[in-house]
């Protein structure tokens, strides 16, 4: 099969990204030909290229002009987009359609119906722009900048009137049925929409068990992760050593964290997959939706207990609590008890482990993942050709 995928990199390479490496990269090597067309928000520099930008989000005739060359040039099978802003616009999905081509979206987030693709605004869960309410983006100046705020709003807007994606996407793909059931709520056609959970690589047997010896939290420091329910959940449990590894954010030079909290700040592949075999468990306490952490099947590929809020889609990573605990958002003295239930029994915290090793090793593995990938993309072009 012959792919091409266009996206636009966000400057700072994410998550996202490094899934959409991992994907480009699985396809290759199970023999398909892959292309991409890629645009980098790291080129805007100055005001004149933020204006640009402003205006490439919603309509962009030079990306229009040069994905028809690419198509023609390439005559790809499929067409796989993922972010359009705000460089290319979701103004070339009607010229790929027009020409013939199914497309193919992944959903990395919640962009569709979110202007800031977060369903987020100062920290706190917002659903305030959907049912095409975009404007609160600017009224709540979601992005600390009402130029940016506006500029979201202003190509959201116009994506969904003139159907951009709905009318000219052939299939999509969420990560989690939570975020599949939003796009649903909202218009989008349930029968167009897959779940394709994230991958990764899974050892044949499951590490060797040992208990840990801290609290683990690993992912970018900031307040929708729920960092202040985990300090204050510390507070509650002096006697536990708590370790955060990742990005300190609006936390660093912080002074009133607790004392027996640590922050490591970013780690390296060995230092991070060290901290994950020496954790006694690792906690997701997020206060917001999620998209798909990795940090969650990735502690569970190392048989490590994991503990997550029950909110979005992450219930759905631990198997509703078969693979993993959960504890209500934002509550620290429900998470502090979870935490020290779980460290007193050594043999629950083994069986949990175990059972989140066994939940990935059935779930998220790079084979399961094509096999789903490859049944959306025959969707896709069946659906095309009967069109």
């Amino acid at each position: 099969m012959k792919l091409l995928f266009v996206h636009n990199k966000y400057g700072k390479r994410s998550g996202e990204e490094i899934m959409l490496e991992r994907i480009v990269s699985l396809l290759r090597e199970r023999g398909h030909e892959v292309d991409t067309w890629f645009a980098d928000s790291a080129e805007i520099s100055g005001i004149s290229g933020k204006l640009g930008a402003a205006a490439s989000g919603i309509h962009s005739p030079s990306s229009r002009r040069a994905i028809a060359r690419r198509i023609a040039e390439d005559r790809p099978d499929i067409v796989q987009v993922q972010n359009l802003y705000p460089l290319i616009s979701p103004a070339v999905l009607p010229v790929i359609a027009d020409a013939g081509v199914p497309i193919v979206m992944r959903l990395s987030n919640y962009r569709l119906v979110c202007p800031n693709g977060l369903l987020l605004s100062h920290g706190k869960v917002c659903e305030a722009c959907c049912g095409g309410r975009e404007w609160n983006c600017v009224t709540r100046n979601c992005e600390n900048d009402l130029f940016k705020s506006a500029a979201y709003a202003a190509r959201n807007a116009v994506a969904r009137k003139r159907g951009y994606y709905r009318d000219n996407v052939t299939r999509y793909y969420a990560q989690t049925s939570f975020q599949r059931s939003v796009l649903v709520r909202e218009g989008y056609p349930a029968e167009r929409i897959d779940v394709i959970p994230n991958m990764i690589e899974v050892p044949e047997e499951a590490p060797a068990w040992s208990p840990g010896s801290f609290v683990g939290f690993v992912g970018r420091l900031s307040p929708e992760k729920g960092i202040d329910t985990l300090f204050a959940a510390a507070a509650r449990t002096p006697e536990l050593t708590y370790r955060l590894a990742g990005s300190l954010g609006v936390y660093e030079g912080r002074t009133d964290i607790p004392p027996n909290v640590e922050l490591l700040g970013n780690l390296g592949e060995e230092d991070l997959a060290r901290f994950y075999r020496e954790a006694a468990m690792i906690v997701t306490p997020s206060i917001w939706y999620e998209g798909f952490p990795g940090v969650v099947i990735e502690a569970m590929r190392h048989s490590r207990p994991v503990i997550v809020s029950d909110i979005g889609g992450l219930p759905e990573l631990v198997a509703s609590g078969q693979a993993g605990m959960l504890a209500p958002p934002g509550d620290d003295a429900a998470l502090a008890q979870a935490i020290t239930g779980l460290l007193a029994d050594n043999d629950a915290r083994r069986a949990l482990g175990e059972a989140g090793f066994a939940h990935v090793k059935s779930q998220y593995t790079y084979d399961l993942y094509y096999e789903r990938l490859m049944a959306t993309y025959r969707q896709a072009v069946a659906s095309r050709v009967a069109a």
